[in-house]
């Protein structure tokens, strides 16, 4: 075994050390040191962890609204307090930048905010006299013990996103994150219970597929949300579906920003820089393509190289922070790069290289720089797949319609953008394009957190958007309630066999 630290579960309210031996490293990716390693669940953890859920869950179910309200109420002043901690381990393990981290945090505890509201959305309705002398009001309940399955690049906002809510609405929850950044999640586990949550209603189970097939296989677990790749997604779609689970997985994309010729492109340029290279292009909200119309494509790429050569490059934690960190492991640095050889070799002309960057880091960081490509053919792997890293793709188009046509052409529907200052092409866009979040002059479109994020086609499995109403409604079921109290003084109606109607 090795002497490094190890990362353990957090079940029932306490850390929970595993007697399996399986572990995965940790890195800090702006190094290449292997820090640390995670605890991976075995059958006997899975069994654990969904057990205390279950076990909590009834008290916290009935467990009166104010004392849910007040106890998210402090887990968000804790956080508040103290994001700055967490932004620190999620640079150390992920790699992004301080700042990035700390955004990150601040998307995260929109949602959070959103949760402490919460008793709004759990309002049922109510109707007297629907009948004569009948009533009908409904109730909205948590669903139990849900699941939640989390990526890499953003370790703490996406599991923010859902488990606010699922708390809010009664559930327990058990998350399962990335084992290749495992400690945020057990950081935010503590700092529920520092909260005053009751001990088995968020739990942290890490580990591999054994862990996600045991929540998706389990009849125990009401519900899986989960954000990755778009082949997982739809495993994820299909596996917990069959056992009558709730699921909303949301996928891979493959975002475009339209850029017209009366686009201001200096600001286009700008905002190509912020979407398509912020947190090394990690983000399943980037921008890795833009439609550049024909007449002004060169002075757009032009621009946009001149804005690549003043970035700089390097560990997130140096005094004078970069712009841009590592990518979260070797083999996807190394994964990302070889996208940069298929577009050549389909034709694609490399403008910036980023395998040439010279990073300012110590150690043997898994570093890859801002890359732009231009034509690139509409038939390359380096267009029709997600690089997921600092990649960024020029296609050029000779027309509005062109490059509306190219955007509603392919698998996925999660962002894209478009930027003109005129606004009737802008209507008609927002209109036109089949996608599920749009952006007009705003190049990453994610929603607010009273809104709700998912996109559309292969980019979302499941009827239920993440966050916003949407995200109260996946963690309730609704019950319709009829009652009647007969008035005593009144005549007996008799038998009636016909089927109930409205008198």
């Amino acid at each position: 075994m090795s002497d490094l630290p190890l990362i353990p579960h957090w079940i029932n309210g306490t850390e929970h050390h595993t007697t399996g031996t399986n572990t995965a490293p940790v890195y800090n990716p702006a190094t290449g040191e292997h820090t640390r390693n995670v605890t991976l669940a075995t059958e006997s953890d899975i069994n654990t962890a969904i057990t205390a859920a279950a076990t909590a869950f009834p008290t916290w179910r009935d467990t009166s609204l104010a004392r849910r309200q007040a106890i998210i109420f402090r887990f968000r002043e804790l956080l508040t307090t103290r994001k700055n901690e967490l932004a620190h381990i999620i640079t150390h393990e992920h790699g992004k930048v301080l700042s990035d981290a700390a955004g990150e945090i601040g998307r995260g505890l929109e949602i959070v905010d959103l949760a402490c509201g919460f008793p709004h959305f759990l309002k049922g309705d109510h109707t007297i006299n629907a009948s004569t002398g009948i009533d009908v009001h409904s109730l909205k309940q948590p669903l139990g013990v849900v699941g939640i399955i989390s990526p890499f690049n953003f370790p703490a906002m996406v599991p923010m996103w859902f488990f606010p809510l699922a708390i809010a609405a009664g559930n327990t929850v058990i998350l399962k994150p990335s084992e290749k950044d495992p400690s945020a999640a057990n950081w935010l586990a503590a700092l529920w219970k520092e909260a005053g949550l009751p001990d088995g209603v968020f739990n942290v189970l890490h580990g591999d597929k054994t862990a996600v097939d045991g929540l998706l296989n389990s009849p125990v677990v009401q519900s899986i949300s989960f954000v990755g790749s778009t082949p997982i997604a739809k495993y994820i779609y299909e596996t917990a579906a069959k056992t009558g689970k709730r699921v909303q997985a949301l996928g891979g994309a493959k975002n475009h920003m339209l850029v017209l010729p009366d686009a201001d492109l200096d600001h286009a340029a700008d905002q190509a820089i912020n979407a398509g290279y912020g947190s090394a292009g990690e983000r399943c909200m980037a921008i890795s393509v833009i439609l550049a119309v024909e007449t002004i494509a060169d002075d757009l790429t032009a621009k946009i190289k001149d804005r690549i050569q003043q970035l700089r490059i390097g560990d997130g934690t140096n005094k004078h922070e970069p712009d841009l960190g590592p990518l979260i492991t070797a083999a996807h640095r190394d994964k990302v790069a070889s996208y940069i050889d298929i577009a050549e070799n389909d034709g694609a002309r490399i403008v910036v290289d980023g395998r040439d960057v010279t990073p300012d880091a110590g150690g043997e960081g898994f570093f890859l720089g801002p890359t732009l490509l231009d034509e690139v053919p509409t038939t390359s792997r380096a267009y029709t797949e997600e690089i997921f890293g600092p990649v960024l793709s020029i296609v050029r188009v000779k027309s509005y319609q062109e490059g509306v046509d190219l955007i509603n052409s392919g698998q996925f529907g999660n962002g894209t953008a478009i930027f003109t200052n005129d606004g009737r092409a802008a209507r008609r866009f927002e209109t036109e394009v089949e996608v599920g979040m749009i952006g007009i002059n705003v190049p990453i479109p994610v929603p607010v957190g009273y809104y709700s994020f998912g996109g559309w086609k292969n980019s979302l499995f499941g009827d239920a958007k993440a966050y916003g109403v949407q995200g109260f409604d996946f963690f309730t079921r609704q019950k319709a309630v009829t009652s009647r109290w007969p008035d005593p003084a009144a005549d007996p109606e008799g038998i009636n066999l016909g089927f109930p109607a409205n008198t």
